[in-house]
């Protein structure tokens, strides 16, 4: 076997050899894999084949899906490889499992050496097109999503490919004002920055590819960590971490503040500010300064965190001054900073139903997350999704709230235990979830709260971005009858993932092998069906953006299959099956008159329509007509609207022109404003929902025997009267 991986290799050889620059190009580096690259490959195949829910051996077979799920993550528009590259890489298909099980990864980063150096010729090659220009007279277009197109036969035919893609940037910046030397200066910079980027590439980043090919096999939802993705993993579930509290991002090679997080070290000292630019980090008072100028964002971010109460020095080119500016240096302590804007949050909307009005609280909740580290060590205040939710709902209460919504859009999932005690704050005690194990056993988790900390009407918002942990609390409230769901069918993640640290497993004192996210049972609910596929069904559907066929469980060609099992031993605490066809019809009739509803949906069905397209044109004349015809709409929108100078100013907000800039081409502060402009702009959707919640208040006020139904007992006289 190991003959015949030299064999490939020398293939692989000749096949680089083929694809080499001339020597007038800046070389690439030719990244190798690490010995515990290798080790740690092959211990998460003894979990991916052993361990797995759906375990499959690690044989030809599985090495040609890690093949084409290889390529597929490295060149998912097929705009890099040739069908040639295809068919030549293909005498790796069915030795990928050699690979792995001989810990010598040479072949997958062979392949991954050849996608660099595909990647450095297409964009060298757009480059050189900026010095011709292009007619825009010609009638073409632009095909701008390839998942499912062939591979290009020729070199011609690639080419051909990547002038449309260039002609299509350098015409979205004509079509925003720009001038011709603009325009190529503004795509030289963004090309060049690509190929700076491919230079940045290290052996963790194709082995982090390959792996992700390798994990995701299995099924949709495993995943390997490297140690810096395992980090970043474990701060985004507990929503805290330790550093200086500024949000970093990479602008023209510089990494730039683009938010200081209040209470932090660095909003704290009041030396620095949004725009300001470092550039250099040293570590304590007298440490050696490191000049970061040009480095990958990941790198400055792993340097400047560090140990709690350490301190950092930091190097400063404010915000003001020129690239030739006065620097200043910057020492700060390093503390816990808190994500406080990934964690839940509420408001209250206020809807009309007659002469009454009716509050409705909403809760909104971005992820499932839990500090277990502090909880583990005896922090009796460790952060939690059901803590910060149970206080909002106490303040909620004295600020007396008709019903509450719990906004789960694009609420991925997180903690499993959350999700559970979360349900608890809204029904009785009982079973929440239901975990069948690849051996067939079922588990039943269920809350074990004395009472519900709210007991009155109550519904959830979902989305199609609404997954795992978001799925199972809303299908808990549907199926206790305990409120209603409403928006979108959502993801359908139905699988438990369980962390399995590689460094435990082979008894490493310090991070080198990462953890394996490995799929380990599914979940089912208490009625018995599966969130797993279909996702969990709104009582009301509202309108959304997202092609369930593109995007969801549903779009993965290995998901696991929609089943179901026995029922849980539960009783519901309500029945909502009467009250639901006349919340409807309320819903039916409102959104026939409230014109931004409408909007929406038309502009829904237009994006809906561009994609199903998948063209665009390259023809100024009919590009511009197609603006224009997108702004008259948005004018007579605005002639029409109801709310005066709020529907103006968002009328003119949708008004403005694609500037055919990339996020980090554009001025920081503007487009800090542009996102706050966006983020206060109505959401049409949550007030809808906000709207629905409050038709089912008038409707159990004037129905006690609805009332009695819905939500029986108790609960009645405290919510309703």
């Amino acid at each position: 076997m190991k003959k015949k991986l030299l064999w490939l290799l020398l293939a692989f050889a000749s096949i680089a050899q083929a694809a080499a620059p001339d020597s007038s190009k800046s070389a690439i580096p030719l990244l190798q894999p690490l010995a515990q690259e290798s080790q740690a490959a092959y211990i998460s195949a003894e979990y991916l084949t052993k361990r797995h829910y759906r375990s499959a051996p690690l044989d030809s077979a599985m090495s040609e899906k890690i093949f084409d799920r290889y390529l597929k993550s490295l060149d998912p528009e097929r705009m890099f490889f040739l069908q040639s590259d295809i068919d030549r890489l293909g005498v790796a298909r069915s030795t990928l499992n050699d690979a792995i099980e001989h810990e010598d990864l040479n072949i997958p980063f062979a392949i991954f050496n050849l996608y660099e150096q595909r990647f450095t010729e297409r964009f060298a090659y757009a480059r050189s097109l900026l010095k011709q220009g292009f007619d825009f007279t010609q009638k073409e277009s632009y095909q701008f999503e390839r998942e499912k197109a062939p591979w290009a036969k020729s070199e011609d035919e690639m080419r051909d490919l990547w002038r449309k893609r260039v002609k299509n940037d350098w015409l979205r910046l004509k079509l925003a004002g720009k001038d011709q030397k603009s325009i190529v200066a503004t795509l030289d910079k963004r090309y060049e920055n690509y190929l700076a980027h491919t230079h940045k590439l290290k052996s963790e980043d194709a082995f982090q590819y390959f792996m992700d090919a390798f994990a995701q096999t299995t099924d949709p939802h495993t995943d390997y960590l490297g140690p810096r993705a395992s980090e970043d993993f474990n701060i985004a579930m507990r929503l805290s971490l330790i550093g200086i509290g500024a949000v970093l991002v990479e602008h023209d090679e510089y990494t730039t503040i683009r938010e200081l997080v209040p209470g932090g070290p660095a909003a704290l000292s009041g030396k620095l500010k949004v725009g300001d630019r470092i550039v250099g980090v040293a570590q304590g008072e007298h440490g050696k300064m490191v000049d970061i100028l040009g480095w990958r964002l990941d790198d400055t971010v792993a340097i400047i965190r560090g140990a709690g109460d350490s301190t950092v020095v930091l190097d400063i080119l404010p915000e003001a001054a020129g690239t030739d500016g006065k620097h200043k240096l910057i020492s700060l302590v390093r503390k816990k900073i808190s994500l406080e804007q990934r964690a839940a949050k509420d408001t209250i909307i206020e809807v009309k139903e007659g002469n009454a009005t009716r509050r409705v609280g909403v809760i909104t909740l971005p992820t499932f997350y839990q500090d277990t580290e502090a909880r583990v060590h005896g922090d009796h205040d460790y952060k939690s999704t059901t803590r910060d939710v149970a206080n909002l709902l106490t303040q909620l209460k004295k600020d007396k709230v008709d019903s509450v919504l719990i906004d789960l859009r694009n609420n991925g999932g997180g903690f499993l235990d959350e999700a559970i005690n979360l349900t608890g704050l809204f029904i009785k005690k009982g079973p929440v979830v239901q975990q069948r194990y690849a051996n067939g056993k079922v588990k039943v988790e269920s809350d074990t709260a004395d009472k519900p900390v709210w007991d009155g009407p109550m519904g959830v918002l979902i989305n199609r971005a609404s997954a795992s942990a978001s799925e199972i609390f809303a299908a808990a409230i549907q199926d206790y009858g305990r409120g209603l769901i409403i928006g979108e069918q959502s993801f359908g993640k139905g699988t438990v993932q369980q962390i399995v640290d590689l460094d435990q497993a082979a008894r490493n004192d310090k991070p080198k092998y990462g953890e394996l996210k490995i799929t380990v049972a599914q979940f089912f609910r208490v009625n018995g069906g599966t969130t797993q596929l279909r996702g969990v069904t709104p009582d009301i559907s509202l309108p959304g953006s997202i092609d369930a066929d593109e995007f969801g469980e549903s779009s993965y060609d290995n998901a696991l299959p929609w089943t179901q099992i026995e029922p849980a031993d539960y009783t519901p605490d309500g029945d909502l099956t009467a009250v639901v066809p006349l919340l409807q019809a309320r819903h039916d009739a409102r959104i026939k008159n409230d014109k931004d509803y409408q909007y929406l949906e038309e502009d829904l069905a237009e994006l809906k329509a561009q994609r199903k397209k998948n063209l665009i044109s390259l023809n100024e004349a009919e590009r511009r007509k197609e603006r224009d015809t997108q702004e008259a709409r948005v004018k007579a929108r605005e002639k029409t609207a109801e709310n005066g100078k709020d529907a103006k100013a968002a009328a003119k907000k949708d008004a403005l022109r694609d500037d055919g800039l990339q996020a980090n081409e554009r001025n920081l502060s503007v487009q800090l404003a542009e996102e706050k402009a966006a983020k206060d702009a109505k959401d049409v959707l949550l007030n809808e929902a906000a709207n629905i919640l409050g038709d089912e208040v008038d409707l159990l006020k004037g129905d006690n025997k609805l009332a009695a139904r819905v939500l029986p007992g108790a609960v009645v006289a405290q919510g309703v009267k």
